[in-house]
């Protein structure tokens, strides 16, 4: 069994609001635009890997990990809906690397460059470089591994973010082609037992991201059905849905029109792209009713409000804007949702467990 511990951080989000630069931001980086680009850009030379769904706007955990020998320390965030490994660099053109650690491979004795260029689009940003190999440590052992250095990282959201990188946990088909990501490096070199890891971010000073052998206790899988309900009434899935539970998000996000309804139903007040909400009602609101697979997971008011750090204020942790991703209603259980239950990924049966946190 091995632990990595995981610091809660502030996220993109945050770091606008309290520099007086979200409502800008926001209008600027609408998420149909985003799509848009996306859809419409050619396909550049090299090796791309497109992830539209990644938005790390809002992720606040982090890990660390080095890269090289001797090693170079780097925060990075754990994600489990991409599978690339990859860190700024000293090629990097861009205003987010002068504020973040950069990856030196003159200071490697063990870097090899392979000379493919990358590019990783994701909603939040786009990083383009180069692919290298160096020695890896995660968990508890380095490795052999392909990972992505940064020439060049758009988008001012990479600009204001409290880590470096990215460290995907998701499934060899989402990475760059012809690489190994590095959850399946450990599990080819038979450095874990099982290709199982889990998350538990319930304690606020102490989550931890682990590599899991076995657990004691139930777990519920998924998928669904799906039903999302509010004193005792369906507010979301009504005609059934589908949703993925993810680190790489820290909201509750779902269909633009079926969110507004929800914020209205708890009151909150569009202010600067967002939706505030009295502070007070974080201990008089009922709960939302998460029904997945015919098991019922209670979200209070507490985890669906959030109060800002720096304003006072206190904000809604519901977010539209899922309607182009599926032709069904979809919805992404974030962050909010996991601090509540503790999530096992188990890549080898391609299911979700789920258990409250204690």
């Amino acid at each position: 069994l091995s632990w990595i511990p995981l610091t809660k951080v502030k996220s993109i989000r945050e770091n606008l609001r309290e520099k007086g630069l979200l409502k800008n931001f926001l209008k600027e980086h609408p998420f149909t635009m985003i799509q848009n680009r996306l859809n419409q850009k050619p396909a550049p030379q090299g090796k791309v890997s497109r992830q539209p769904l990644r938005n790390y706007f809002d992720m606040a955990y982090v890990g660390n990990i080095s890269i090289g020998t001797p090693p170079q320390q780097f925060s990075v965030i754990f994600d489990t809906g991409s599978s690339d490994l990859w860190v700024p660099s000293i090629y990097c053109q861009s205003r987010a690397c002068n504020t973040h650690r950069v990856f030196d491979p003159f200071k490697s004795t063990t870097f090899r460059y392979s000379g493919v260029p990358i590019e990783l689009e994701y909603a939040s940003g786009m990083m383009s470089g180069y692919l290298g190999y160096d020695t890896v440590r995660v968990m508890w052992t380095p490795q052999d591994q392909e990972f992505g250095y940064s020439q060049w990282e758009e988008n001012e959201a990479f600009d204001h973010a409290m880590f470096d990188g990215m460290l995907g946990l998701g499934y060899p088909g989402l990475a760059i082609e012809d690489t190994t990501p590095v959850f399946d490096n450990l599990r080819k070199r038979g450095l874990i037992a099982q290709p199982v890891f889990a998350f538990y971010l319930s304690t606020p000073h102490n989550p931890k991201f682990r590599e899991k052998e076995s657990r004691q206790g139930s777990t519920n899988m998924i998928p669904g059905p799906y039903l999302i309900t509010w004193r005792g009434y369906v507010v979301a899935c009504k005609s059934g849905c589908q949703a993925v539970i993810d680190t790489g998000s820290s909201l509750l996000i779902g269909p633009t029109k079926e969110v507004i309804n929800i914020q209205k139903l708890i009151n909150a007040k569009p202010f600067q792209e967002e939706f505030l909400i009295q502070c007070s009602t974080m201990n008089t609101l009922p709960d939302f009713i998460f029904t997945i697979n015919n098991v019922q997971y209670p979200v209070p008011a507490r985890a669906y409000i959030q109060k800002g750090s720096s304003t006072g204020r206190c904000y809604s942790n519901f977010s539209g804007g899922t309607e182009d991703l599926s032709d069904k209603e979809f919805w992404i259980l974030g962050d909010v949702f996991l601090r509540l239950y503790f999530t096992v990924f188990d890549r080898g049966q391609d299911r979700i467990g789920l258990a409250p946190a204690v």
